[in-house]
């Protein structure tokens, strides 16, 4: 009993020797941890709002480069957002701030640490300023992307002889564009497009402008074009009376929305090769199609001018899905707002990228492969447009002729 009782104590007395052995090695960290003096992490010289002011009060370049758009364009979208009660400042953070962070995560898909850093903000003032914009953009939507009020033929269509009078009741065209985003992979699958990578098709409507006349954001990007299209009538989208827009070959041809002619030449790089070789129209197919590519080239331009200021759109950014989608819209809503205020771009033209051309994604570019889905139409309705273009291209083959 006794020399088990030594060995039980022996055990405890050498437990007892190594904790304070542990002890002593731990001490210095502990020691160094509690003790240590904290070192800040925000230590910019500038304030958020300090930055904001400077480049607002910089060369103009600043502000396009950092915010997308002149400084004047900035400060009244400001004003605007301070009238209309739309976003209040704080002690901390003003609305120029605010507007400027958002601004500035578009034009760099910037993430939360990013800004921090930036902006010299914790992440929860950032993730909270930047939400407050984000749950704003419904409104901002129906308040500046509107289907034309108008229905006067636009000046644009009446000056041009190619377009008067065969398209004097067209308002716009449409066209669906493969927007990049970031999603969980178990919830991945309707998102993939046919080229593999995951995108959301944004259905967009554009006027002879360059202005974005309406938008359907959130489809999944292997849907058609022509799905997302009868979604958005579904829910509510309108053409006004005896107008149409016009639309490539992934939708179906009716009398609201005019298709080009199918197996007819259509896109304009094969009617340049075409005039290279002096060769005229063989038909009035071929005349039709040539000026209806023309005239929906003006949404190709618009995306073009879209994704150009926004680069945003062609990578996938570090928001949830939800988040994603509104961000989306909004570099809609800021293009009519910077459009409508006159702003500059041919300086887009001529910018470094501030997104790596290398991190872009590879979506699909047209709708072309969906013919047969552009066709659950009801047969009336595609022979109502049928009947239209040929009306049209009959018209517009005599003139050419005469």
């Amino acid at each position: 009993m006794d020399s088990r009782m030594d060995r039980i104590r022996k055990f405890m007395l050498q437990e007892e020797e190594d904790d304070d052995e542990l002890f002593l090695v731990l001490l210095p960290a502990l020691y160094s941890s509690l003790y240590e003096e904290k070192r800040p992490v925000h230590t910019s010289s500038l304030s958020g709002a300090q930055l904001v002011k400077e480049i607002l009060e910089g060369h103009e370049s600043w502000s396009k480069v950092e915010f997308r758009m002149e400084p004047e364009i900035f400060r009244a979208i400001s004003d605007y957002l301070k009238r209309e009660r739309l976003l209040e400042g704080t002690a901390r953070v003003d609305v120029d701030e605010q507007l400027g962070m958002f601004m500035y995560m578009i034009s760099h898909n910037a993430t939360n640490q990013d800004l921090q850093k930036k902006f010299q903000h914790s992440a929860e003032t950032v993730h909270r300023k930047l939400n407050e914009i984000i749950n704003l953009i419904p409104l901002l939507v129906q308040r500046f992307v509107k289907v034309p009020t108008s229905l006067q033929p636009h000046p644009k269509i009446m000056s041009n002889p190619r377009f008067w009078p065969y398209f004097q009741n067209c308002i716009g065209a449409i066209d669906g564009t493969h927007i990049p985003i970031t999603i969980a992979e178990e919830i991945a699958a309707p998102y993939r497009n046919r080229k593999g990578t995951l995108s959301q098709n944004m259905m967009v409507a554009c006027d002879f402008d360059l202005n974005f006349t309406f938008t359907s954001c959130g489809w999944e990007g292997s849907a058609s074009d022509a799905r997302v299209l009868r979604s958005a009538i579904s829910k509510g989208f309108e053409v006004p009376a005896g107008k149409f827009y016009l639309v490539d070959g992934g939708y179906g041809n009716t009398s609201s929305f005019l298709a080009p002619y199918p197996g007819v030449r259509y896109h304009l790089g094969e009617f340049r090769r075409r005039r290279r070789n002096d060769t005229g129209y063989a038909n009035k197919e071929e005349l039709f199609n040539h000026r209806h590519a023309l005239l929906r080239n003006y949404i190709e331009r618009a995306i073009g001018v879209l994704k150009k200021r926004f680069p945003l759109l062609k990578v996938g950014n570090h928001y949830p899905i939800e988040s994603q989608i509104r961000i989306h819209a909004a570099c809609i809503v800021f293009h009519n707002i910077i459009r409508c205020q006159n702003g500059d771009e041919d300086w887009l033209d001529h910018q470094p990228p501030l997104i790596p051309p290398e991190t872009y994604v590879d979506v699909p570019e047209g709708d072309d492969a969906h013919h047969q889905d552009a066709h659950h139409q009801h047969q009336a309705d595609l022979n109502n447009g049928n009947n239209l273009r040929d009306q049209i291209a009959l018209q517009m083959w005599a003139d050419y002729n005469n």
